[in-house]
């Protein structure tokens, strides 16, 4: 069934959604249970982890809340909002070999259409951000020498890093090598930059 790292079929999540053919207007949040949600689960697990201390004195009971909400976060943004929100999704998958194979697929022709503007700066804003907040507290964890807390932070920032892969290799491709287009992006950077100097001297 897999013959590569990408899969170009078409992505449905339910049938009865993709068939409805209710027109919404780009611009509105059209997933609001969606977004809430797609934002909830991370946004709860920094508000635990920020409070903890004030919110129990039990340091198992902290760690354990907040893997739950993170593996929530993971399971919902992977499953869920991914293909709702911005018709994309991902999957590992080991085929009988042993080889781990990366799975990407978007939705294709008329469902791009109905992936709204709000819908999609809320997925991309909560996915990017909340990983960059973690690794934030793994710094700090490290400096302040709080080491219970680490592998707690460890495990939100592969966690949501994860996501934040899978995602944006749906972005741009599962076929895209995202080191060369680092390279081929600060080299055209780069490139600009010359060119205007040289215009102005």
């Amino acid at each position: 069934m897999l013959t590569g790292d990408t899969n170009d079929e078409d992505v449905s999540l339910f049938d009865a959604e993709e068939d409805s053919g209710r027109k919404t207007k780009q611009t509105g949040v059209r997933h609001p249970v969606a977004s809430f949600f797609h934002l909830f689960f991370r946004v709860v697990a920094i508000l635990v982890y920020l409070l903890c201390e004030l919110i129990s004195s039990s340091f198992i009971a902290c760690m354990v809340t907040i893997i739950l909400l993170l593996s929530c976060d993971f399971w919902t943004v992977k499953n869920i909002t991914g293909r709702l929100m911005v018709g994309l999704r991902w999957w590992n998958q080991v085929d009988d070999d042993g080889r781990s194979h990366w799975v990407f697929e978007s939705r294709k022709g008329s469902g791009k259409q109905q992936v709204s503007n709000s819908d999609s700066r809320i997925f991309w804003l909560g996915l990017i951000i909340c990983p960059i907040i973690w690794v934030l507290f793994a710094f700090s964890t490290l400096f302040s020498f709080r080491i219970k807390w680490m592998p707690v932070v460890i495990m939100a920032v592969v966690l949501q890093g994860a996501n934040l892969y899978g995602y944006v290799r749906c972005r741009v491709g599962g076929k895209t090598n995202l080191k060369n287009m680092a390279t081929n992006y600060f080299g055209r950077q780069f490139l600009k930059q010359t060119l205007s100097k040289e215009e102005e001297s």
